[in-house]
C-alpha cells in the first residue's frame, strides 16, 4: 500500500506560530506608517473641505449688496449665522436726461431715473455681464443695513427692454431700460449713480453654523449649512427658517464669524473674519480667512 504525504498537527502548529510572528512584526513595522498614512489623508481632506466652504463664504461676500452683511443674533454657542444680500451683477443708471435727443425726439425721450420723486423707468448706460429677469431686485444707494431688508431701497424688476438709438450716430441712450413692478422713490441724498441687481432666487442668504463640537471619536458634530431664498426679513433670527439649504461643509468642530463694518479711514470699507475648524477622528484642521468688504453704495 503507497504511504500517503501530509502535515503533522504539531507542524501545522510550527506553522501558524511563526505565520503569526512574522505578521506582528510588519503589523509592528508597516502598521504606524499606515496610520500615519491615513492621518495625512483626513487632514488633507479637511483641508479641502474648509477652503472650499471658506472661499465660497468669501466670494459671495464681496459680491454682497453694500452694507448688507449682519451677524445674526445667537441663541447659543453652537449655533452662528451671518446674513448677507449677495448681487449678481450691477451697474450704472441715468441721473439726468440726454437734452439733445428728447428735444429731437419727444415722444420717445430719454429715461433717466429720478430720485425726488417715485419712477419705474430708467436707462442703464452700462453692459450687464449677467442679464437680470423680471422678478430680479434693483437695490440702490443702501448706506444702512436694515434698509435693504426693509425694502427701502430696493424694488422689483417687470422687464428689462432696449432704449431707441439716437439717430443716424445709432448711438443709444443706454445699454437697457428697466421698467419696474411699481413706481419707486430711491434715497433722493444718493449721488453714485450705481445700482446692483439682487437674484430672486437667492433673496437674502445666510451661512448658518449649527451643533458644532466633538464626538468621542474625535469627529466635529457641525454642520456648515447655505440657506436662500427665504425673502427678505427686517429682523431675522438664528436660526433661519424656510428657503433652500445646501450643506457646504461637514465634521465641524467649531466656527468663528467676525464682523466689523467701520474698517478705514473713510468708514466705507468693512472686514470679515472667519474661521472654521473640521475634525475627523482626532485630526483637526482650523483654516482662517479674511474679506475686504466694499460698502460704497
Amino acid at each position: 500500500m503507497k504511504k500517503q504525504g501530509g502535515f503533522t498537527l504539531v507542524e501545522l502548529v510550527i506553522v501558524i506560530v511563526v505565520t503569526g510572528i512574522i505578521a506582528a512584526i510588519f503589523a509592528m513595522q508597516f502598521g504606524p506608517s499606515l496610520q500615519h498614512y491615513l492621518a495625512v489623508g483626513r487632514r488633507a481632506n479637511l483641508t479641502h473641505l474648509a477652503d472650499t466652504a471658506l472661499r465660497r463664504m468669501v466670494t459671495e461676500i464681496r459680491t454682497a449688496v453694500p452694507n448688507s452683511l449682519r451677524l445674526l443674533p445667537m441663541p447659543s454657542a453652537k449655533l452662528s449665522c451671518l446674513e448677507m444680500v449677495p448681487t449678481s451683477d450691477g451697474g450704472r443708471f441715468r441721473t439726468g436726461p440726454d437734452t439733445q435727443w428728447d428735444t429731437a425726439n419727444p415722444a420717445t425721450p430719454s429715461e433717466p431715473l429720478d430720485l425726488r420723486a417715485p419712477d419705474a423707468v430708467f436707462d442703464v448706460l452700462t453692459a450687464f455681464d449677467n442679464a437680470p429677469k423680471a422678478g430680479d431686485w434693483v437695490v440702490i444707494g443702501n448706506q444702512n443695513t436694515a434698509d435693504v431688508y426693509e425694502g427701502s431701497d430696493r424694488a422689483a424688476i417687470a422687464s428689462i427692454g432696449s432704449p431707441p438709438a439716437t439717430g443716424s450716430s445709432n448711438k443709444p441712450l443706454g445699454q437697457s431700460r428697466i421698467t419696474l413692478g411699481a413706481a419707486k422713490q430711491f434715497p433722493y441724498a444718493y449721488e453714485g449713480g450705481r445700482f446692483n441687481i439682487v437674484p430672486d432666487s437667492l433673496q437674502a442668504v445666510t451661512y448658518m453654523c449649527k451643533d458644532a463640537g466633538v464626538d468621542a471619536e474625535g469627529t466635529g458634530t457641525g454642520t456648515l449649512t447655505r440657506i436662500a431664498h427665504y425673502g427678505f426679513n427686517a429682523s431675522q433670527a438664528c436660526p433661519v427658517a424656510g428657503g433652500t439649504s445646501a450643506v457646504v461643509a461637514t465634521k465641524v468642530r467649531s466656527c468663528n464669524f467676525v464682523y466689523n463694518p467701520d474698517q478705514g479711514a473713510t468708514q466705507q470699507s468693512g472686514f470679515a473674519q472667519l474661521q472654521l475648524t473640521l475634525a475627523d477622528h482626532g485630526e483637526i484642521v482650523t483654516l482662517t480667512v479674511g474679506a475686504q468688504v466694499e460698502n460704497l453704495p
